[in-house]
């Protein structure tokens, strides 16, 4: 039997195999976390601190 697939692309994978963003305030990457499974296409900065600064 093989392994089931994960639905999210950063679920079961390395850290390092995560997909990762630059933030547009701090300028630093971050990467995927699961609680940004259902919106990773719209996660713009890696914080609340960064997003409260971009305004």
């Amino acid at each position: 039997m093989s392994k089931p697939v994960a639905k999210s692309f950063g679920g079961g994978k390395k850290p390092s195999e995560r997909p990762s963003k630059i933030c547009p305030v701090c300028k630093k990457p971050f990467t995927w976390r699961k609680a940004w499974r259902n919106n990773w296409d719209t996660v713009i900065y890696c914080s609340e601190r960064c997003r409260s600064n971009a305004k």
